[in-house]
């Protein structure tokens, strides 16, 4: 399925000269964070719900033309592109654009995030690890093959967080060999921030701290 699949075009689009009263109810009934502007039919911004607190009832849009802000999605967007300017522009419903800069429709955030939870990444099974390293060693295809030199398979990777030249990996992989998979990134001067809690290394030191433990305490 694409994620072009869920544009939604039942949704308002108001005209720069439509009167705040119209606006007002589709705030009112949607419960969404922004809605779109046009002037004879092609895009002229947003209008946030948070600003048109302060604008009132009366008059028309066209009043307020310096408070749309001008966020929005092309037609051919990746459904990442479309995460981070909802993230951007915190916001829950995206307008989305032809190439002739007409509104066609909006993504709905709620729609978008099950649409996420449907990709192979979040619905196969397996087993999810979080490693770090250098920026300048960071390399996915060393990710892939440390994973798949362990007869396991790489189900998905992206950058989660990066800070300080230092970049965190989230990976799924095939449950299979998941210690074999750990012990290959520490060999290759990953840290493993996260992993599952049957990882054999974790186990084996906290076996040997409790042992250790014991003897300090004869």
């Amino acid at each position: 399925m694409k994620i072009q699949e869920h544009i939604s075009d039942h949704l308002d689009v108001f005209d720069i000269g439509a009167p705040l009263q119209d606006v007002v109810k589709f705030f009112r009934g949607s419960g969404y964070s922004h809605v779109a502007v046009v002037e004879d039919r092609k895009f002229l911004g947003v209008l946030s719900e948070e600003d048109f607190r302060t604008i009132g009832e009366k008059g028309q849009l066209a009043d307020h033309r310096n408070s749309l802000e001008t966020f929005y999605v092309p037609q051919d967007a990746s459904w990442l592109d479309i995460l981070k300017l909802f993230a951007d522009n915190q916001a829950n419903l995206m307008p989305v654009l032809d190439q002739e800069a007409s509104v066609i429709g909006y993504y709905d955030l709620g729609e978008v995030l099950d649409f996420l939870v449907e990709t192979p990444f979040f619905n196969e099974p397996g087993a999810l690890l979080v490693v770090a390293t250098g920026a300048k060693d960071h390399s996915f295809s060393e990710i892939a093959q440390i994973v798949e030199s362990n007869n396991a398979k790489l189900i998905g990777a992206f950058i989660s967080d990066y800070q300080n030249d230092i970049v965190q990996t989230t990976i799924k992989i095939s449950s299979g060999n998941i210690n074999e998979v750990l012990q290959s990134f520490r060999r290759y001067n990953y840290t493993i921030l996260f992993g599952n809690m049957d990882d054999q290394f974790l186990e084996d030191l906290k076996q040997r701290s409790d042992y250790l433990d014991k003897y300090l305490n004869v």
